[in-house]
């Protein structure tokens, strides 16, 4: 009987230990269409947003925390420094979230750009954007990660709500760092 209690007991305290973990596990994903990849949370699903971004994912718990692939024309053969520094694109993307609602109202939005830079993988340069946007539905915290290539603006896209950042910052940041164009 103490033997059975015994285990029980470890059993309980090493679920209640695995459960306390902050790793979040993530699953690849793969586009070999148009050229990306990316990990995302498990537990995650593929969401269809007709005439929205060419890939979407979301908690399945939380549908507003998600990540999203965004696929731009770029014209004139232009590379990532052409379009700007990190800052600039970074500006000039917070301005695409800040844009009219679609009755053509001003929207009561205020995005900030907390942070750019920019890095190199191999002979590609990608910029590494964080905004902190107040919404009507909510501030959000978004990371995203830019890159041209073959004439396309790729922009990938992780956003959550303001009060899970502190929670899931880590499990974002590690997915944005994963998106890769091939």
């Amino acid at each position: 009987m103490l033997k059975r209690f015994a285990a029980l007991v470890l059993v309980v305290l090493a679920l209640g230990l695995q459960s306390c973990s902050t790793g979040t596990s993530l699953q690849a994903y793969n586009d070999s269409y148009e050229g990306y990849e990316f990990r995302y949370p498990t537990g995650w699903v593929v969401a269809d947003v007709p005439g929205g971004p060419a890939t979407v994912f979301h908690d399945i718990v939380n549908p507003s925390e998600n990540v999203s692939v965004v696929i731009s024309p770029v014209s004139g053969g232009k590379t990532l420094p052409d379009i700007g520094t990190p800052t600039e694109v970074g500006y000039k993307l917070s301005k695409s979230i800040t844009s009219m609602s679609a009755d053509g109202s001003a929207d009561d939005r205020n995005v900030e750009l907390v942070n750019a830079q920019s890095f190199a993988a191999g002979d590609k340069l990608y910029y590494i954007l964080e905004y902190v946007a107040n919404l009507p539905s909510g501030t959000r915290h978004d990371l995203a990660s830019v890159i041209v290539r073959r004439n396309q603006l790729y922009t990938f896209n992780a956003s959550i709500p303001e009060q899970r950042w502190e929670k899931l910052k880590d499990t974002m940041k590690q997915t944005v760092a994963s998106f890769s164009v091939y």
